[in-house]
Order: structure tokens, then C-alpha cells, then sequence
């Protein structure tokens, strides 16, 4: 895989959205940017569709970790326990 090309900004994409007349309403009233705020709220349900997924696909080794140090205890005690 490729590294993103951080010298052009992201290609943006003209979409249609379907959205509560009220919604849009208010936020043309306060002066908000629709696009804008359509983007962060897209990006911010991908990125909790993909911890979603993750923690789906990852929950037997997360459970087996868990089983593990409830039996065997941490490898190494964290540091802030030194502090106490």
C-alpha cells in the first residue's frame, strides 16, 4: 500500500443528501457549513463503524488476553504503581 500524497489536499466529491428540513433550517440559521458538517459527521460513523468492526473481529484473542492475565497477571506492572 501506497502513502498518501499529503502535497494536494483530498479530491471532494459532489454528492446528493436527503436531510431533515428542520436540521438544514437550523444550521443555515446559525451559519454553519452543511458540507462541512455532512463530512465530519460521515467521518466520524466511519470511524466508529470501523472500531465497531475491529473490536468484532478481535473480541476471541481480546477475551483470551483477558482470560490469560485474570490467571497469570500482567507481564509487567505498569509504572504508575511504582508511584503509589
Amino acid at each position: 500500500m501506497s502513502d498518501p500524497d499529503y502535497s494536494q489536499p483530498p479530491r471532494r466529491k459532489r454528492v446528493n443528501l436527503t436531510v431533515r428540513e428542520d436540521v438544514m433550517k437550523e444550521a443555515k440559521e446559525l451559519g454553519l457549513n452543511a458540507s462541512k458538517a455532512a463530512e465530519a459527521g460521515i467521518k466520524a460513523a466511519v470511524r466508529e463503524e470501523k472500531g465497531r468492526r475491529w473490536l468484532a473481529e478481535n473480541r476471541e484473542a481480546i477475551e483470551a488476553h483477558k482470560r490469560r492475565i485474570e490467571r497469570e497477571g500482567v507481564l509487567l506492572p505498569p509504572a504508575w504503581l511504582d508511584e503509589i
